[in-house]
Parts: structure tokens; sequence; C-alpha cells
């Protein structure tokens, strides 16, 4: 069991934003999500952003949630931390979600669409971690938000415990610099940007909350280590080879990362609406660098054995609370 106390010791390094697969009806495929997890746990992964970006949140039930958190859970069985995303441009959804999410963590986007001011976004996420004794993870994306939480807002919410960490998709390499000797010890500061995710640790960053880790957890991890011990010259040779696939990736994500997934007989392609899945050429370029990494043997398809099939139950509280 990995103990919360310390968000140090499992909010670190590189976190795998997974992907919601869907069946041939657009419906759940829990088996295969329970696979996608057992795959993560058995790399080393210490903890998994389940329902997210990758997880295509917006467009899942509130009871498709639940069933996609209780399959984590279950299927780590204590030996990974499950963070659950929980956000909204509703503050009152927003706090209905994390209330009812049952995992170890809640990820809380700032409110997009509305354009809330900063004192709005810090009184949205105040009544959220009010509404439980959840750990909550802010995520600051503002490419997909178009406001940002601004570094003076940040500092004045990580006054309260229960603010563990930021997931910054702001892709600014300098924020951890500027951030880390304005907020507490253990707060935990994680990039959402593969593509300039071993700059930012390098600067002072935890870890990503990475679409990457999906694909070659093994060189995300070498990659991670290299930086915490400072071998830059050999973390710099690995982030290159991670540089195209990452590319890739964010060019169409996560119909990309469901692509990429696909061709290593994982999980399906299929994508909700509003997204498609890639078009030829897109999926071609994957193809060649899915196949460039086969051959340095980073990719095995097929490679993780399945999980057990997990029982498909809504839950309606905390893990301990199940039946």
């Amino acid at each position: 069991m990995i103990s919360l106390a310390n968000p140090a010791s499992w909010l670190v390094g590189y976190i795998a934003d997974l992907p919601t697969p869907f069946d041939e009806d657009d419906e759940l495929d829990l088996d295969a999500f329970a696979a996608l997890c057992e795959r993560r746990i058995d790399a080393g992964a210490s903890t998994i952003v389940v329902g997210e970006t990758a997880g295509e949140m917006s467009t899942l039930t509130a009871a498709e949630m639940l069933r996609l958190i209780c399959c984590a859970v279950e299927t780590a069985q204590g030996r990974a931390r499950i963070i659950a995303g929980a956000g909204s441009n509703s503050t009152d959804r927003a706090i209905e979600l994390t209330m009812r999410a049952g995992a170890d963590a809640v990820l809380s986007v700032v409110p997009y669409y509305n354009k809330p001011m900063q004192e709005g976004m810090a009184a949205h996420f105040r009544a959220i971690a009010a509404s439980t004794a959840l750990p909550v993870i802010l995520h600051d994306i503002p490419a997909r938000t178009v406001r940002e939480l601004s570094d003076a807002t940040l500092p004045r919410l990580a006054e309260s415990a229960q603010f563990i960490g930021l997931l910054d998709g702001s892709g600014n390499i300098a924020r951890p610099a500027r951030l880390r000797p304005r907020l507490p010890p253990l707060f935990r500061l994680l990039t959402g940007d593969d593509a300039t995710a071993s700059a930012y640790m390098a600067a002072g960053g935890h870890g990503c909350v990475s679409a990457v880790a999906n694909i070659v957890p093994v060189l995300c991890r070498a990659l991670h280590t290299e930086i915490r011990q400072g071998a830059l010259q050999s973390a710099l040779h690995l982030a290159d080879r991670l540089q195209p696939i990452a590319e890739l990736l964010a060019a169409d994500h996560p119909a990309a990362l469901k692509c990429a997934l696909a061709l290593i007989g994982l999980i399906r392609p299929d994508t909700r609406l509003p997204l498609v899945p890639l078009d030829a050429t897109a999926k071609s370029l994957l193809e060649a660098a899915i196949a460039r990494l086969s051959d340095e043997d980073l990719v095995s398809p097929r490679g993780a054995s399945p999980a057990m099939p997990v029982q498909d139950r809504a839950c309606n509280g905390p893990p301990g609370d199940r039946p």
C-alpha cells in the first residue's frame, strides 16, 4: 500500500493519463481498461489518472465515471493510487463529481468556457475542497480553458494542505522555478506536456501527467530517474527518443493515443463524438513511430497480460464502503 500522507512519495515521475476504451457499441470496455491499469502497475506506476483529458471526461456520464473509477480502484487493490478527473465549469457539478469519486485524490480543472476571474477560480476550488476529505490536485490548462490559474492565486490556494499539487498544462518550463519558492515543500508541480516534460522536471518540476507513459512506460521511468540523479546528458538522449512519439500524440490527443494503443493490440481506437479516429495520414505516421520504438524493444505488441475481469458495478462511496 502507498501512503497518501506524503504526496512526494506517489505524486511524482511519469503518471499515465489513461484513455477510456469503448467497445463496438460505444459502451465502456472495462476489461480493456483494467488491462491498461494492470499494465501500468506492472511497469512500476505508483499513480494512475482516470477520466481526465485522455479519458474523454467531457463525453462520459456520471454513472460511467463511477464505473471507470471503481474499475481502476478494484484493479489496483492499493498497489497504485488512483486520481479521478472531477472537474467541470459548473461548481455544483464539480462538487457532485468530487463527492462521488471514490478515488484516492481528485483532479479539478479551471472552469472552461465561463472565463472566471481569479477570485471566482479560488472560490470554485475552495468550494470543491470543502465538499470532500480527498486531496485535490488543481489542473491549469489555458489552451482548453482560455483563462489561466495565475501564479498569484496558486500559492493562496496552497495554504490549505488539501491542495497537494498542480497539473500545469501551460507548457511554460520556467514556471517551476517561479513557483517553488512560494509553495509548501510537499506541494507537487506536474506538467501535462510530454514534449517539454524533461525540461520542466529539470527546472524543478516533480513529474508529468503523460500520454506517452501509456506507450513506453519503461523509457519514461528511465528518463525521470536520470533527471533526478542529475544525469542531464543521458536524460537529453532519452528525451530525444521520446520526442517524435510525444509530438504525434499531442497533435490529435487523445485520438492519437487510442490509435497507438490499438496498434500495439491493447484497445480499440474508437473515440466519442465530437472526436473521431485518426485519418490515414496521421495513422501512418504513428505506425512508423511505433515501429521504430518496437525495433528498439521499447514497445512490445500485446506485451501485457490481460487483467482479470472486474465486476461492473456502480459505487456510491469510497473504496472502503463498497460491498
